[in-house]
């Protein structure tokens, strides 16, 4: 990739970073109106794409973001109030920058430009009559570096700041133009530039890639300090920047008092006032330099703290995680093979290793995790649309977004988590009227909370509505011939309905629900993560689902087993214990095998027989009795080994059609054991 692929590369990911912050500040100013801060964030959000957009050449979403910036500018200042119509605006343009963004990016369609149009005009319907819009900063390419003389006096409530700019030598090579800040400064207000050389080399030494000016500005304008500060938004990690009010006033300034630019530099150190006796100019320069010392430590400060986080392609991630894979692997077959060994020397060797090997795993394990409140906050904007297109009051509440997950499973439980949440909108939480009329209040909770629990991570989704509908799913269920008419079922089990391919309650189907389609996707993938999910709901009262999930995919805690030669791992976290059985223990009840663990049945399957592996059954068996989606059923195996750190390693395509078997392993002797998917021996038993 070469240096301009990189930086636009860069400027995708900054920007996909920004647009979700915009969401996240566009909502926050919509529950709290009046939170300064919020909107200071959104603006300096949009102002950052528009000047990123222009520097990297995508013109278009740099014009449309330009409007977008000029409407927050307007709720900055206080000419524009926040309204509803001003929220759906700013949301529906940052989905269109998003839009922008995938099709410059080749990874989605063309945008239709009258959609543009139509925002920016509604955009523009909103600002008041009597504040002009100011015009998109166009940057003049061929236009030399020159001052900036005031050609008439500052109106009134103007401040004047001393501005130095010094950009780092290689802003170049970062896809930087400093010139382009002058221009952004010179269209805030009147302003005197002085450009120094003095850093300048002889030609002999002279890189024509490096960056040798800094300038020091003198700025009257009626912006406030943040408003100058936004300007250096996207350069404050690639130049030391310092600004000063240097005079406040309410009425309007003369032109003969601006301070002159020698005075500027008088005053920074760089030449003396003739005016200044030596005794008071010698006390001057000591506060200066204090305080030059005091601006480069805060600069420093700021940047080493830029500096302490990177971006890492997740495909360099993926091959670490595999490299460390392999290390714990062979690992494992030297701690075999020095266990055969007698030598001292060669075990503390080896047992060093073992735990500089955990350490590494574990470390390079928490490299890939992240807090899960990055994907809850996407569904703000989920529960604020889809309420009110159901014309529902509800409000969304995160707990435990601090949770780390492994970056694999935090990706893929998107689609999950937006079925469930789109589920308690519509089938859970009640219209306002009813909610009243049932004692409730007006609008409706949810709840999306995260939390460790032992090796794994919960996430539930309670909503305090009607909850389900236990006798409707069960005739249901019987209509389809998923139960018989006359069984007796738990109401947990008969709650796992609903996760049936094609299940549904609804008599129609609508633009949100009614086709039964994602509720077996919540199950489909939520098992594919070796998770497993539980149903609590009460009538009137509302509806609790929980999500458990490992920590990551790459490496899990398994329980490792034989049958004959062959190793088998089943997942830890669904096992709840291992009993020993006898042949004449064993029972059959309409033909499934049937276990009495302490007064309870748990019927299991002999996987001897599952997989079709020959020899002799051993005299006293053992059994691994699992805990899947609230059903008990345990797994015959010959002998259980214990514990096992697995690595889970993808099978080839000869095993793509075996849904039973999820992954291999390798174990220290470089034999392979197979992991089982437990999910989908409990469905075929």
């Amino acid at each position: 990739m070469n240096e301009s692929n990189r930086f636009i590369a860069e400027f995708y990911n900054e920007a996909e970073e920004l647009l979700s912050g915009v969401e996240d500040a566009v909502l926050d100013i919509e529950e709290n109106p009046g939170d300064a801060e919020a909107v200071n964030r959104l603006f300096r959000a949009m102002h950052t794409i528009k000047g990123s957009g222009s520097m990297f050449g995508f013109d278009a979403i740099s014009e449309f973001a330009h409007h977008v910036e000029t409407a927050l500018d307007n709720v900055r200042n206080g000419t524009l109030p926040v309204s509803k119509t001003l929220i759906d605006l700013i949301l529906v343009s940052r989905d269109r920058i998003t839009a922008m963004l995938a099709e410059a990016n080749g990874a989605g369609p063309p945008v239709d430009p009258r959609e543009g149009e139509q925002i920016i005009a509604s955009l523009k319907g909103l600002l008041r009559s009597d504040v002009p819009e100011p015009p998109v900063d166009q940057f003049p390419k061929d236009q030399p570096e020159k001052a900036c003389v005031p050609d008439a006096p500052a109106p009134q409530n103007e401040a004047v700041y001393r501005i130095r700019i010094s950009p780092d030598p290689d802003i170049f090579a970062m896809g930087m133009d400093p010139v382009m800040l002058l221009y952004d400064l010179a269209d805030m207000g009147a302003c005197r530039v002085m450009v120094h050389t003095e850093k300048v080399p002889d030609l002999e030494n002279l890189s024509p890639e490096s960056c040798y000016l800094f300038w020091d500005i003198l700025l009257t304008t009626t912006k406030s300090v943040n408003a100058v500060k936004d300007v250096f938004i996207f350069v404050e990690d690639t130049c030391e920047i310092v600004i000063e009010i240097v005079e406040e006033k309410g009425a309007a300034l003369e032109a003969s008092t601006v301070p002159r630019s020698g005075d500027i530099l008088a005053e920074c150190g760089d030449t003396h006032k003739k005016v200044i006796d030596e005794e008071s100019d010698t006390l001057f320069k000591e506060r200066l330099k204090a305080a030059q010392k005091e601006q480069t430590l805060v600069t420093q400060t700021h940047k080493s703290a830029a500096a302490s986080t990177m971006r890492v392609p997740s495909d360099r991630l993926d091959k670490l995680i595999n490299l460390v894979g392999e290390l714990v692997i062979t690992q494992a077959r030297l701690t075999q093979v020095a266990s055969n060994i007698d030598n001292t020397d060669l075990g503390e060797s080896v047992e060093e290793i073992e735990r500089l090997t955990s350490e590494l795993r574990d470390s390079v394990l928490n490299i890939r995790m992240m807090p899960i409140g990055i994907t809850f906050n996407k569904f703000r904007r989920l529960v604020r649309d889809l309420s009110s297109q159901l014309n529902k009051e509800i409000e969304l509440i995160t707990k435990g977004a601090e949770t780390e997950l492994d970056k694999t499973v935090l990706e893929r439980l998107d689609d999950p988590l937006v079925h469930l949440i789109r589920n308690s909108i519509d089938h859970g939480v009640e219209p306002p009227d009813v909610r009243e009329r049932t004692g409730k209040p007006k609008k409706g909770t949810i709840i999306l909370s995260a939390g460790h629990r032992g090796t794994n991570v919960v996430i539930t989704i309670q909503d305090d509505g009607k909850g389900l509908d236990i006798e409707t799913i069960r005739k249901k269920a019987v209509e389809t011939g998923v139960i018989p008419e006359n069984a007796e079922i738990s109401d947990k089990k008969i709650f796992t309905q609903i996760f049936a391919p094609g299940f549904s309650t609804s008599r129609e189907v609508t633009s949100v629900s009614g086709r039964g389609v994602g509720m077996d996707v919540v199950k489909r993938t939520i098992e594919s993560l070796r998770g497993r999910i539980d149903i609590d709901s009460v009538p009137g009262e509302g509806t609790k689902i929980t999500l458990i999930l490992p920590l990551t995919l790459a490496i899990i805690n398994g329980l490792l087993v034989n049958i004959e030669d062959d190793f088998f791992v089943l997942p830890l976290m669904s096992v709840e214990e291992c009993v020993e059985i006898k042949s004449k223990e064993i029972e059959t009840i309409n033909g499934r095998n049937i276990l009495n663990v302490r007064g309870n049945m748990v019927p299991y399957i002999r996987l001897r027989d599952r997989f079709h592996i020959g020899g002799r059954r051993p005299e006293v068996e053992h059994i691994v009795i699992t805990n899947i989606n609230d059903s008990r059923i345990g797994f015959v195996v010959d002998h259980v080994i214990g514990g096992h750190q697995t690595v889970i390693k993808p099978l080839g395509p000869a095993f793509r059609y075996n849904k039973e078997i999820s992954g291999a392993t390798i174990l220290g002797d470089g034999t392979v054991a197979l992991i089982l998917d437990t999910n989908v021996l409990l469905e075929s038993a």
